[in-house]
């Protein structure tokens, strides 16, 4: 890895904070408080890719924040035959949501590395996902003051991969772009977005997705102690 980078953006979910196990507990919950019928683990392989799908939506701004809290639950339950109203859903929507930054399960590993790296590095977030949550969910896992600054996308008002984001947090970080490294989990949001600022990349393989060769990755987020 180059030997002058200064700052180091991270991505939140899927990348530090383990959205999979997180999300899974919120769902029990939130099935036993509304006395849902669903096996929670055909339910979740049916939501994991529709969930990805709207994320994806949402990014390119084709749908709104309230339109991928709903469309996901809606699109999830009818494979099951359930059909909610706007109301219900929006329900659903805010008892996930409320659910979600109650348990806090990070990747292994990963407050070692970020300890490792503060005191070499200035630490940062560049995050997607929705202001609120993301904030707790730092807060709540013990991570927060291993960073300088956090950046949410309702914050700038435009999602990764738009440069604009990415811009607006180097200035918040006084960072210079060719000093940074983003690493993330997206390879369109995180990669590719933050490649075309003139940062550096480093991808964080959770799903073991084929990417371009050129292109640095790691499989587990202990691997940066060996590159940084």
């Amino acid at each position: 890895m180059r030997d002058y980078i200064k700052h180091i953006f991270f991505d939140l979910d899927h990348t530090l904070w383990d959205f999979d196990k997180n999300s899974r507990l919120a769902f029990e919950r939130m099935f036993h408080a509304h006395r849902i019928g669903v096996n929670l683990d055909e339910f979740i392989s049916v939501y994991e890719p529709i969930n990805f799908h709207y994320w994806k939506l949402y990014r390119e701004e084709k749908v709104s924040k309230d339109q991928l809290r709903r469309g996901r639950f809606l699109e999830s339950f009818q494979v099951f035959g359930i059909q909610y109203n706007e109301t219900d859903l929006d329900r659903l929507a805010t008892s996930y949501i409320d659910e979600l930054p109650k348990d806090n399960h990070l990747f292994e590993g990963v407050k070692d590395i970020l300890g490792y790296l503060e005191s070499r590095y200035e630490l940062h977030i560049i995050t997607n996902g929705f202001q609120e949550v993301q904030h707790l969910k730092l807060t709540n896992s013990g991570i927060i003051n291993f960073f300088k600054t956090v950046t949410t996308s309702e914050e700038v008002g435009l999602k990764k991969p738009n440069p604009i984001i990415f811009e607006k947090a180097l200035e918040k970080a006084s960072a210079e772009a060719r000093l940074s490294l983003m690493v993330g989990d997206t390879f369109e949001a995180d990669i590719l977005g933050a490649e075309a600022v003139g940062m550096e990349t480093l991808f964080f393989n959770y799903r073991k997705e084929q990417v371009p060769a050129a292109y640095r990755k790691i499989d587990e987020i202990t691997e940066l102690r060996k590159l940084l």
